[in-house]
């Protein structure tokens, strides 16, 4: 296969949205809450080989509407290609809801009634384009009607004039095939000789077929794996992999044996199931990670079975597909890791090598987050506190303004809170901006958590994008007690972020009335980091040299994948703050600031006494912002 080809994979077939009941062991009518991803066996592979280095490609199609959208920005996100992702403005993206009973009932039911996947067309794709690609994969329920078995069969034909290997994934679901009742999707294997006889025609036109023992069982006609499997030897010389659950796989690419494991055999590590749900997708995906950059079998065996065991200890199908960092690490202590789920460093990785990527690489985040000094300056200019929600609304206005200005080059964020900026929480959320958003009770210390029940049941009802904040005053030589107080609390909350996906931000201040040494927050992170505690960033006050060469050489050696550290603001005078900027410039650990006070006092002091109005005090505000911004740019200079 030449490495000149465009894609590594086109993947032709079901694209859907899962949507995974939360309670495990539940019937799926008793399920009270669902969690969505990414879903449809082919969208799984093309994200799953993206995720994995691969260059892919998703030809199907989705609907005008909501869940469409989402497949796509999931697939872009990844880094796959959607150029040929349809949009159908008929029909609707496909659903399926699923849940786990236990280790060996998975219920679920497929919404698939004239979905958009099922209408993909001939002319939604050309011969260059399925040319332009190392292989061409396509699952079994895209041959199961009229429509879409002409359409993977001209694909197919494209594919065998461009010399583009061809891939099938049997995928076989009888439901979709119409041979069980609707409420049956579980149902795995239900014999049938006119699919049989349909797969056969099919079979002599692949490079590569794979499948379960159930689905090498439908293709051959019988329940006899060998027997089958010489059965499809005799229609072609496709290379054959059975995947076989905690037995590894076996791959055959001449004459068939008299057993399975006289095939090329790569057994698996015994892994406690949680979810079989899309563990095939997963094999396949690390399957040909190896296969298409002409690796051994030993290789994609290896990365296939290995795939398929971290999918299985996992909740959903697409999200739960591991990145090469992760995978790595894990061959590499695979027989010792008998429960991925619950390694904490197979979790870590899994965390911050599958997050969404950054596209910024500098933040100019203005911090409105604040509670109690809106609230005592209100009080002292006799103005009522009610005004405080407006006037954080006026601010997301400021912010807007402020980044369509040509001097404005960089990634805008806010820090923004909910007790008296829900309505500006709402209103940027979705925008594209960075979104912090904090959890501490203002000023306690020991560390108290700001709201109703636990933190993990709060930050479930959070949008995915608002970043965890939480300010902590910890001092080195804080008292034991003190110390470990906090320490409980703030190992709490990042084990909330873990389970609940968001990223935390871990903003430290040393208390005023302690002693101060330039290397108090240095050693306050190594000493979260010794427990385990890996937060996504740091908000830190303005270090020294010194202090930046300590900060930069302790995040390198503990947490590489750190998104970064910004800058606080304190109240601090603006002269202040551009010499904290130019002491960051040569690190690039820094990645910008997050100043609120310097920026808004004066205007607000100003609007809350009713000596500017709304207008006048979105100008200040820009004004003041700007004039951080670019100090922030000269910072070099």
């Amino acid at each position: 296969m030449s490495n000149t080809h465009k894609f590594d994979v086109i993947c032709l077939g079901r694209a859907a949205v899962d949507l995974y009941g939360d309670q495990i062991g539940s019937r799926l009518e008793d399920v009270s809450s669902f969690r969505k991803s990414l879903g449809g066996s082919s969208c799984n592979i093309a994200f799953g080989t993206a995720r994995l280095g691969l260059k892919s490609s998703m030809l199907t199609r989705v609907g005008n509407d909501h869940m469409g959208r989402f497949v796509r920005e999931e697939l872009q996100e990844v880094g796959c290609d959607v150029s040929h992702l349809v949009t159908d403005p008929q029909r609707l993206t496909a659903l399926v809801l699923l849940s786990i009973k236990d280790n060996e009932s998975f219920p679920l039911i497929f919404y698939r009634n004239d979905c958009a996947d099922m209408a993909v067309d001939s002319s939604d794709f050309d011969y260059d384009y399925i040319a332009s690609s190392k292989s061409l994969l396509i699952t079994g329920t895209h041959f199961s009607t009229k429509q879409v078995n002409a359409t993977s069969l001209k694909a197919i034909e494209y594919a065998r004039k461009a010399g583009t290997k061809v891939v099938l994934d049997i995928d076989y679901r009888p439901v979709l095939w119409g041979l069980t009742s609707l409420d049956q999707g579980e149902k795995r294997f239900v014999s049938n000789e006119s699919v049989t006889q349909h797969l056969l025609s099919i079979l002599p036109l692949c490079d590569l077929i794979v499948g379960t023992e159930e689905e090498i069982h439908i293709a051959g006609g019988s329940t006899n794996t060998i027997a089958c499997l010489k059965k499809i030897r005799s229609v072609t010389k496709a290379e054959i992999v059975v995947k076989r659950g905690a037995l590894g796989c076996s791959v055959f690419d001449k004459d068939i044996p008299v057993s399975l494991d006289q095939g090329f055999t790569r057994y698996g590590v015994k892994i406690e199931v949680l979810n079989v749900l899309g563990a095939g997708d997963a094999f396949m995906s690390g399957f040909l990670r190896g296969w298409l950059r002409n690796e051994s079998y030993e290789k994609c065996c290896d990365y296939a079975n290995a795939c398929g065991a971290l999918v299985v200890s996992r909740l959903a199908c697409a999200p739960a597909i591991p990145s090469m960092e992760e995978l790595d690490n894990y061959l590499a202590r695979q027989h010792s890791v008998l429960r991925p789920d619950l390694d904490s460093e197979i979790n870590y990785l899994h965390r911050v090598t599958t997050r969404k990527p950054a596209v910024w690489k500098e933040l100019c985040v203005f911090a409105f987050d604040h509670r109690k000094q809106f609230y005592d300056m209100a009080r002292e200019l006799n103005a009522d506190p009610a005004r405080i929600d407006n006037l954080k609304l006026l601010l997301v206005r400021a912010v807007e303004q402020t980044t369509k200005h040509p001097d404005f080059h960089y990634q805008a964020g806010v820090l923004i809170d909910d007790t008296y900026g829900q309505g500006a929480l709402n209103k940027v959320t979705g925008q594209k901006l960075w979104i912090g958003r904090p959890v501490e009770l203002p000023s306690s210390r020991p560390l108290e958590f700001e709201g109703p029940g636990t933190i993990g049941s709060r930050l479930v009802t959070w949008p995915i994008e608002q970043i965890v904040k939480c300010l902590v005053y910890f001092h080195p030589h804080d008292p034991a007690e003190l110390r470990l107080a906090q320490e409980k609390k703030l190992m709490e909350l990042y084990q909330s972020c873990c389970l609940s996906g968001h990223e935390l931000l871990l903003e430290i201040i040393p208390p005023a009335d302690m002693p101060a040494n330039e290397l108090n927050v240095s050693l306050v992170m190594q000493r979260l980091y010794n427990l385990g505690i890996k937060p996504d960033w740091w908000k830190l006050p303005a270090p020294s040299v010194k202090g930046w060469q300590t900060i930069t050489k302790l995040i390198e050696q503990r947490s590489p994948h750190c998104r970064g550290v910004i800058l606080l603001g304190l109240d601090a005078p603006m002269e202040s703050l551009e010499q904290g900027f130019r002491d960051s410039a040569n690190f690039p650990i820094c990645k910008g600031f997050a100043v609120g006070r310097t920026i808004f006092s004066d205007p607000s002091k100003a609007w809350f006494k009713n000596e500017i109005d709304d207008l006048q005090f979105i100008q200040q505000i820009e004004q003041n912002y700007l004039r951080l911004v670019n100090a922030w740019h000269s910072r070099k200079a």
